[in-house]
């Protein structure tokens, strides 16, 4: 006797939403239909997501409610093989962090993974992002630019050492107790007059974008800084062909080690200086 093969209920769908970075007036109408209908919500802080949806007058699952759980860095990984679970029941998923996309140095990567490799549909309701919102402010190039998220706590000169080569405009989270040290190593890796902007609070009551050098950002941010923070740094011209004459190198690095400055010291500093690979002006030194 042949059996027919039983098959499971078809997946549900999980869906990030992207929540405004500030001012709740952001709220696009698919982000409320999306709260309004949600089963189950996935939210980094349950109770920041509460208080939101009392401020855009959002009734959270509607009339039938919302089961809302927890999803934060501690819980990932495990709360990730819940909601696939969940999904594969064939029950809708809506995950939310505190303000911009999860996804975007917030929990959602992990649940994304495990249902793509599970066959599990997944969507997104797009929203404001720190990210694009600083860039344009700026002032800087936005042709190409790229997103380095938090620096590390650890090995922020070797993480900067590797991008101070990078010609595209660079991105970066930053708390604001670390960030006059940040600004600082920024300013020695990548040069004191690279131009950056320092992006606080964006499309909050006491927004601030401060555009300047990294030298006078660092001295700024010396004082109390407070607030989300978001900076952008410009990446590295092209150095002009004149800047490749490698006697015209090998004098600026003489000029220097007359004056005092070690040798290596005063290789970085012409490198940074032309905008050219150190490697290139320690050939010219020792050619």
């Amino acid at each position: 006797m042949t059996h027919a093969a039983t098959e499971g209920p078809t997946p549900g769908t999980l869906t990030l939403a992207g929540l405004p970075i500030g001012q709740a007036d952001d709220a696009p109408p698919r982000l409320r239909a999306a709260l309004e209908g949600a089963g189950i919500i996935a939210a980094e802080d349950t109770r920041r997501l509460r208080q939101f949806a009392a401020r855009i007058g959002v009734r959270l699952g509607g009339e039938a409610g919302a089961r809302v759980v927890s999803y934060y860095d501690a819980n990932e990984r495990r709360r990730a093989t819940e909601l696939v679970a969940d999904l594969l029941a064939g029950r809708d998923v809506l995950v939310v962090t505190d303000a911009g996309m999860p996804g975007v140095s917030d929990p959602g990567y992990r649940l994304v993974t495990a249902c793509v490799d599970a066959g599990v549909p997944v969507t997104a309701i797009p929203g404001p992002s720190a990210v694009t919102t600083a860039l344009v402010l700026s002032g800087l190039p936005t042709d190409r630019f790229c997103f380095e998220g938090f620096p590390p706590r650890r090995g922020l000169a070797a993480r900067l050492t590797e991008l101070a080569d990078e010609r595209r405009t660079m991105v970066f989270f930053e708390s604001p107790h670390r960030l006059a040290a940040t600004l600082r190593a920024m300013a020695e890796s990548f040069g004191a007059d690279r131009r950056a902007a320092v992006c606080r609070e964006l499309t909050k009551t006491y927004e601030e974008v401060r555009r300047a050098p990294l030298g006078d950002l660092a001295e700024w941010a010396r004082g109390e800084v407070r607030g989300e923070i978001t900076v952008v740094v410009a990446g590295r011209t092209a150095p002009a062909a004149t800047d490749r004459d490698p006697a015209a190198l090998a004098a600026a690095v003489a000029g220097r080690e007359a004056s005092g400055v070690p040798r290596k010291q005063a290789i970085q500093e012409v490198a940074r200086e032309t905008g050219l690979p150190k490697r290139e002006v320690y050939d010219a030194v020792h050619r």
